[in-house]
């Protein structure tokens, strides 16, 4: 019978804790194959030894044992008020995947004393492990996490120490997702004292850190180590006296280091190996395809070298491998296409070279050979792997001709990606429908597709046609499956194809819609408005039409826009809505005219804003100076007008990276108030390592049009480094302000074709990473500063059409400057110049009489001998060289400030 006073505890316990009717929100674990309340069947009536989950020892009826995992409740199960821990008997405690609601552990858990077994994992508690946990000194299987919803649980390095040197008698230690950080390499050496009673050891996503002692993987009875996914963690294999047991041994994730030694074919026991994502260099040892017992192997994203063994022990049951992300040469050996086992292989991103080989391993599901260097016809016998559900062969140097319909023989297929095999072409029949019941995966870019392919896959999550040669109308099934049959549909990219006819419009659910670089016509149409579940729409480049939807300023997930170099007209939506999720505006290239929406000023996520090239007429947007993450402004091309003046916010685009206005009508000063504080341009980051772009999306990369060293060029991706201030072709005045030095991390700047006037600041020489620098066509006047002379990375100086005078600076840079930089700064001498400075000195003693005879100055004739000769030279170069009238036009206009027509 149960004794009453644990049987009144636990009925205080229901009464504490909430039963709900479905499970909560937690990881999903295999574990939990159902999920019922235990507690239901406990009332006073009946034996509590009796209930759901309740185990009781048979003499004294004491409750020793508690299992109420998957059991539907939510409560603080461990709290303060906790009737379990007046379960003094209690042996055996499981409360794992219920919900603790973020409520932490109470010290009343060190009263447990008779504890053996204590699982509360996946329960969402937080905060610290009391330090009490160390009085359970009977404790043999400990398991603990956290789920992500909740502040992470921690381990402090104290209560580490108690508990490993009270519980002599552990035998299963579970810290997944636990935070123990502090924990040290003398602390982890305490391991080595339960070396007679440790079996596993699974510190996962656990943040220790330092190098682990190498004697903890030599622990005798060890058959499981899990320590992935600590990237801090370092050490070594040993080159010997491993603990043979082992059966499980995971380190992903972990920034071990080394070779694999031979010595690991003595885990005869050894059924997982998981080294994926580590510093492993070295060959793969051939021993290791001699282990009976292994089934997954996995050791992708190291730096192996060599081939894979071509022999392996003809017992193996190896079912899942996985060598992707290393710098493996040579053949594909043939067991990889024969073993029986086998139904998980993963061989992507290596230098595999030679044919693939026919595939006769017919338990084969998962198959990717892609980023080879691999040649050869497509394989006919992968047709016949009717397991097969993904399959990635993209960038694989395939050649010959495939018959897409054969694909309808794999039933199962999920998953296909042939994109980028510029040498294998697609055989596409039109006449019936190639039929995937389960495809949800279409990757064909880059892949000379030249026909709209017709299938039939009515669970298609996503496509992609891109980079082919698909010409002509979207065909009318197209249009239809995207109405009615694909109800899961969420990206569709045709971009970069010569697709012609009218817009197709996405459905309602599809996130991702591109069909950019294509010569569609016509008006975007109000349907459009349907599709609000949009995150990235891209409809640049073609030959569109008419206004732009209002709707699209109110689709609540719209990240990125991009409707540049179209025909659009009218003006730009303004009912941007608050919490907009704006991060990339691109209306470039069109005819929008008006005035610019106030409303833009609520897209406070905003990073890409580029409005250039279109007729806007408006003036400055200083309202946009409050938008906190804006990088990249460009408003070049247009008709903004006026003084530019601060709207008075304390920083003023506090992160703009690149601020080009130029090809406008601006007047008055230069806006230094903004200038003083662009401090996205003035931190220089020099300890980054590696390139970071704008965005960093692997779906959408912004780019931009910027004029870089007087050519007109499209950074298609855009560095977090790169910045660039462009004030060319307006009318400001005044002089350059000296504040401009401040801008250590600046690139490019530009202030050519203005009436700037003064002196070149020395502060200019503070401009470290300046790349190239434009001032000319402006009244600039005195002498080019030797201060310039430090900018070590100016490639590009154009000070011409000025009124500089004096000798031209010598050494760095100024070196490799060639004449133009200069042209139309009469009174500059040295070198590159043909004048010297020299033969100034000699023409100053002659008479300034003999210079003006008969009423024509020599000064005159230079002057129009010059210009006459610059003009000729350009006009010359550009005919020859480039061909484009329209430059032409410009240069004319330029030169002599007339605009043609």
């Amino acid at each position: 019978m149960c004794n009453p006073h644990d049987k009144f505890a636990l009925l205080q316990f229901k009464n504490s804790v909430v039963a709900l009717n479905s499970p909560p929100f937690l990881p999903v674990n295999d574990r939990c194959s159902s999920y019922f309340s235990k507690t239901k069947s406990w009332n006073k009536v009946t034996d509590c030894c009796g209930w759901d989950g309740v185990t009781c020892d048979s003499r004294s009826g004491h409750v020793i044992g508690l299992d109420l995992s998957c059991s539907l409740l939510r409560g603080e199960l461990l709290g303060s008020n906790s009737s379990i821990f007046r379960l003094r008997h209690l042996q055996q405690l499981n409360l794992f995947s219920n919900d603790f609601f973020g409520s932490p552990i109470h010290s009343a858990i060190g009263d447990l004393i008779d504890l053996t077994h204590l699982n509360i994992s996946c329960v969402g508690i937080s905060g610290d492990v009391p330090s009490t946990i160390s009085h359970l000194s009977k404790l043999e299987h400990l398991r603990i996490s956290s789920i992500d919803t909740f502040p992470t649980i921690r381990i402090d390095d104290y209560t580490w120490n108690r508990l490993i040197h009270n519980a002599t008698n552990l035998r299963e230690i579970y810290l997944e997702e636990v935070n123990v950080s502090s924990v040290g390499e003398t602390s982890l050496s305490l391991l080595t004292n339960l070396s007679s009673s440790l079996v596993s050891l699974v510190l996962w996503n656990t943040q220790i850190q330092g190098k682990l002692p190498t004697n903890i993987l030599q622990l005798p009875n060890l058959q499981e180590i899990d320590l992935s996914e600590n990237e801090n963690l370092i050490g070594e294999f040993p080159k010997s006296n491993w603990t043979t047991p082992l059966r499980i041994l995971s380190l992903s994730g972990t920034a071990f280091s080394g070779y694999i030694p031979d010595s690991i074919a003595h885990f005869k026991f050894l059924h997982t190996l998981e080294l994926s994502n580590c510093n492993f260099d070295g060959f793969i040892p051939p021993s290791l395809f001699n282990l009976t017992q292994l089934s997954f192997l996995d050791l992708s994203y190291n730096k192996l070298v060599g081939p894979i063994p071509t022999q392996i022990t003809k017992l193996s049951i190896l079912s899942i491998l996985s060598l992707s992300g290393n710098m493996l040469t040579g053949l594909i050996p043939c067991w990889c296409y024969s073993l029986p086992s086998l139904s998980f292989l993963d061989l992507r991103d290596n230098q595999f070279t030679g044919s693939i080989g026919e595939f006769s391993a017919t338990s084969l599901r998962y198959l990717s050979l892609s980023d080879n260097k691999l040649l050869g016809n497509f394989p006919n016998s992968i047709f016949q792997l009717q397991n097969l559900t993904s399959l990635d062969l993209q960038s694989t140097g395939l050649s010959g001709t495939v018959d897409f319909h054969q694909f309808s023989k794999l039933k199962t297929l999920s998953f296909l990606d042939l994109s980028h095999n510029s040498l294998l072409s697609l055989k596409f029949e039109n006449n019936f429908d190639c039929i995937l019941p389960n495809l949800q995966y279409l990757h064909l870019s880059s892949s000379k597709v030249s026909t709209f392919p017709k299938f039939i896959a009515p669970n298609l999550e996503v496509l992609d046609l891109s980079h082919n040669r698909i010409r002509g109308s979207i065909p009318k099934w197209f249009h239809e499956n995207l109405l009615r049959s694909w109800k899961n549909i969420s990206y569709i990219d045709l971009s970069f194809n010569k697709l012609r006819g009218d817009l197709p419009i996405p459905p309602n659910g599809i996130e991702f819609f591109s069909v950019s670089n294509n010569q569609l016509s016509g008006d975007i149409s109000s349907a459009l408005c349907k599709a609000s579940t949009l995150s990235i729409l891209k409809l640049a480049s073609n030959n569109l039409t008419g206004l732009i939807p209002q709707c699209l300023g109110t689709f609540p997930y719209l990240w990125a826009l991009d409707l540049q170099e179209n025909n659009l007209y009218g003006s730009i939506p303004n009912n941007f809505s608050k919490g907009n999720a704006f991060n990339t505006l691109k209306l470039n290239g069109n005819q929008l005219k008006g005035l610019l929406p106030q409303s833009l000023a609520y897209c406070t996520k905003l990073e890409v804003l580029d409005l250039g090239n279109n007729n806007i007429k408006d003036m400055f947007p200083g309202w946009l100076e409050t938008l906190p993450n804006l990088q990249v402004l460009s408003l070049r091309s247009n008709k903004f007008h006026g003084v530019i003046t601060s709207f008075g916010t304390k920083l003023p685009f506090p992160r703009l990276r690149i601020f080009d206005i130029s090809n406008n009508y601006f007047t008055g000063p230069l806006p230094v108030s903004y200038i003083h504080n662009f401090q996205g341009m003035m931190n220089t980051n020099d300890n980054q390592t590696g390139l970071e772009y704008l965005g960093d999306n692997s779906v959408y990369n912004d780019s931009i049009v910027i004029v870089m060293k007087g050519v007109y060029i499209e950074l298609t991706r855009i560095l977090t480094v790169f910045t660039t201030i462009d004030l060319s072709n307006n009318m400001f005045e005044g002089e350059i302000p000296t504040v401009i030095g401040e801008l250590h991390s600046l690139k490019g700047l530009n202030l050519s074709h203005n009436r700037i006037t003064g002196t070149i600041p020395l502060s200019l020489g503070n401009l470290s990473n300046l790349n190239w620098l434009d001032l000319s066509w402006n009244q600039l006047k005195g002498e080019i500063p030797m201060a310039l002379t430090n900018l070590n990375f100016l490639a590009v100086l154009n000070l011409s059409q000025n009124q500089f005078e004096g000798m031209i600076p010598k050494g760095g840079q100024f070196n490799t400057f060639e004449n133009y930089s200069y042209v139309g700064n009469l009174m500059l001498c040295g070198i590159p110049l043909s004048k010297s400075c020299k033969e100034d000195k000699e023409k100053s003693s002659y008479s300034t009489l003999d210079k003006e005879e008969s009423g024509f100055g020599w000064k005159s004739v230079i002057v129009g001998y010059a210009c006459g000769m610059i003009f000729g030279i350009i006009l010359g170069c550009n005919i020859f060289f480039l061909g484009k009238p329209q430059m032409l036009t410009r240069l004319v206009e330029t030169c002599f400030n007339v605009r043609l027509v």
